[in-house]
């Protein structure tokens, strides 16, 4: 047995079958230099400079990084240069495609023609729609937009978006990245103009004025001023101080069994007289606090499982400040992922462990199982995958944030303060759904007067956490840019990680309207493991989706199948024409699986392991949760 030395709680006994002397040294090592392409901290002196030199240098180009920083608070981390970059491409190539710009006038003149007829018909009564917008796309669906002029404007608006659209994609000769920046980026200008957005052009709008007699923009405007003072004072939205940590959220009763320097390792107490005999461990991703799983009781996917007798261990990640800048992957799963299962497997001991990975946390958790496997450590049991990637070539609209400048001039906001503020992650990720989550919030909330009440999830999402300088440049470049991990070229104590080493059998979810980890790269899942695979796809977004519990009202459903060790793979899009459907959340049919999978009832564990260096150190939900 080793001993390692962790911050605040003593020493902690470790067991594990892979070697304890690499994980003591980097435990006790400090990081090592940034990955290929990342930014130094310092400018290296050549073998041949002078001192002088190398200040000069260092003082220009921190003069770059200062300015960067600056830019990067007013356009939210996104790269002036790539958006140039992109629409630059897209300009000179359309000028040197004269076919394309004739079918543009083509298409704008029978646009026009339409929208003339349209018009001529629309003052004397109703017409079918010249054009019909997005099924996603809600602003005008209300009746008022049905009636003169204002059908005639929305439709003239739509008309206008489909011709950009147009405009943007299909040109021969623009990168495929370039093609999906620039149609992004048209696609959010357009949408700061959409009619909706004003007093004089939304029917809904003027409607509800004349009923309140202008009460609501009154309303509007009181709600504008407090939410400009909380920002101005970096207090959070209103409404989230009703959703407590430890009060009114993340209330599952349960005992911080261990804590470093990097997580606080949460064991529930058991609610059952007996339980399943193999524990659960649950590692959320690191760039959100891990509540989301535990929320008010009867949304906490926790109690869900510990009411039906699970062990369930939670990782709870701190959230890093500037000392903690050289943070990097390999610490993150050396003191995250293997930390926790080493302490797992201490207080339950001889029995294999069912491992939950949610977003980034699932791909570091499949990272440390690829690992296992090649080290012949077989203490995993079954690993589930929630809204998990893999595979990073098909990143959604995310990829539009992944390239070499965009990187680089990321590197250069983090390297300021040493990390990535949480919030302004936040804001860059509103951008890939400004529709709904920037523009018809402003108008519900400023113009109609109308505040949604604040919920568990909204309020979750509003505690935001921060990325270190090192770590999060590394898994950008090395996953996101690099496809590292899905290519074979991911290192584990500098030796190369394969995921068809996993014979562990996997539970994996997708949700159908997720923009972080789009359930078609979720899906890849098959063609990178040989493992069985049992595949789910439900209905909602990439955190509705996934916190779904069942009960009354629920009207989500879900689609899943397994494949065998050496089944034959199936398309997505042949898989989503034939899976079954059932109706509800997707939780009722994974739990099964994973009792099947957790051995056979017996009298609950300790809680903790103070014989094995695993005291208690206090309450759940711990105190790194509580950190902002």
């Amino acid at each position: 047995m080793t001993k390692t030395t962790v911050a605040e709680s003593g020493s902690v006994g470790v067991a594990s079958k892979r070697p304890a002397k690499t994980r003591k040294a980097r435990l006790r090592t400090p990081a090592a230099p940034p990955t290929a392409g990342a930014l130094p901290a310092t400018v290296e002196p050549r073998p041949c400079a002078n001192a002088d030199d190398v200040a000069e240098a260092a003082a220009r180009r921190n003069i770059d990084r200062m300015i960067n920083a600056a830019l990067g608070r007013l356009t939210q981390g996104l790269s002036p240069v790539t958006m140039a970059a992109s629409y630059a491409d897209w300009w000179l190539h359309l000028a040197m495609a004269p076919g394309k710009q004739k079918e543009l006038v083509e298409k704008a003149l029978r646009k026009a023609a339409r929208l003339a007829t349209y018009s001529a018909r629309a003052v004397s009564g109703e017409t079918p729609r010249c054009i019909e917008p997005l099924p996603q796309d809600k602003r005008f669906a209300a009746p008022q937009w049905q009636r003169w002029p204002f059908n005639v404007i929305h439709e003239a608006f739509l008309l206008v978006q489909q011709q950009w659209h147009n405009a943007t994609t299909d040109v021969s000769g623009v990168s495929q990245h370039h093609e999906q920046v620039s149609t992004f980026m048209t696609r959010q200008l357009l949408d700061m103009v959409s009619p909706s957005n004003f007093f004089a052009t939304n029917p809904e709008l003027i409607a509800r004025t004349a009923e309140e007699g202008g009460a609501n923009l009154v309303r509007g405007a009181q709600y504008w001023r407090d939410d400009a003072l909380r920002l101005l004072s970096g207090e959070p939205a209103e409404g989230t101080e009703r959703f407590r940590p430890g009060y009114e959220v993340a209330v599952t009763p349960g005992k911080v069994v261990y804590r470093n320097d990097l997580i606080e390792l949460i064991q529930y107490a058991p609610q059952t007289d007996t339980v399943y005999a193999d524990p659960v461990l649950i590692v959320p991703s690191w760039i959100m606090k891990y509540y989301i799983l535990d929320l008010s009781p009867e949304n906490s996917l926790v109690r869900y499982l510990v009411e039906r007798g699970h062990t369930v261990f939670m990782v709870s990640w701190k959230n890093p400040d500037s000392s903690d800048r050289d943070l990097g992957m390999d610490d993150y799963l050396e003191q995250g992922v293997f930390a926790a299962l080493d302490a797992t497997t201490q207080i339950v001991p001889k029995r294999p462990v069912n491992a939950v990975g949610y977003c980034l946390g699932g791909t570091l958790l499949a990272i440390a199982a690829a690992t296992l496997a090649r080290d012949e450590d077989t203490r995993l049991g079954s690993l589930t995958l929630l809204a998990t990637e893999l595979d990073f070539t098909e990143p959604g609209e995310l990829s539009l944030f992944i390239d070499e400048s965009q990187l680089a001039y990321l590197e250069d906001i983090m390297w300021e303060r040493g990390y990535l503020d949480g919030k302004q992650m936040a804001g860059a990720f509103a951008l890939l759904n400004s529709r709904d989550l920037v523009w018809s919030r402003m108008v519900r909330d400023y113009l109609f007067g109308v505040r949604r009440p604040m919920t568990d999830l909204m309020a979750w999402n509003a505690d935001a956490t921060r990325m270190p300088y090192r770590q999060h440049s590394e898994y950008l470049r090395s996953l996101y840019l690099n496809n590292d991990l899905a290519e074979g070229r991911y290192r584990v104590d500098g030796l190369p990680i394969a995921l068809t080493d996993i014979r562990a059998p996997t539970f994996v979810v997708g949700t159908e309207r997720d923009t972080v980890s789009p359930w078609k790269s979720v899906y890849k899942i098959h063609l990178l493991t040989d493992t069985e695979v049992t595949f789910c796809l439900t209905t909602g977004g990439h955190n509705v989706g996934v916190v779904n519990p069942p009960g009354p009202g629920v009207t989500r459903s879900h689609q899943i199948t397994t494949r065998a060790a050496d089944g034959r793979y199936v398309d997505p899009d042949t898989w989503i024409a034939s899976a079954p459907s059932i109706d509800g959340s997707w939780w009722p049919s994974w739990e099964p699986w994973l009792s099947a999978r957790a051995g056979a009832r017996v009298a609950p564990p300790s809680m903790g392991a103070p014989r094995a260096g695993l005291p208690v150190v206090g309450d759940a939900p711990g105190q790194y949760v509580l950190i902002s």
